[in-house]
């Protein structure tokens, strides 16, 4: 039944400070989205990318609305 929706909480990063990100693996696949912070280079790790609705998920909660780059 359609009686209740999962809400979307939008949130907010430090967008001079910090790029979005996804971490993906050579050997396994395995994608990890989250933000890099430019003067360190430590990447804050957010959450785990099964599929294509992740990645838009990711996107959405968080305001992006460029291309995020993937890093290896």
């Amino acid at each position: 039944m359609g009686l209740f929706k999962k809400k979307t909480v939008k949130k907010s990063y430090d967008r001079e400070h910090m790029k979005p990100i996804i971490h993906a693996s050579i050997c396994t696949g395995e994608q990890v989205a989250g933000f890099k912070d430019l003067q360190t280079g430590k990447m804050e790790e957010v959450m785990l990318i099964k599929s294509p609705k992740d990645s838009e998920d990711f996107k959405s909660i968080y305001g992006i609305t460029e291309e995020v780059e993937k890093e290896y």
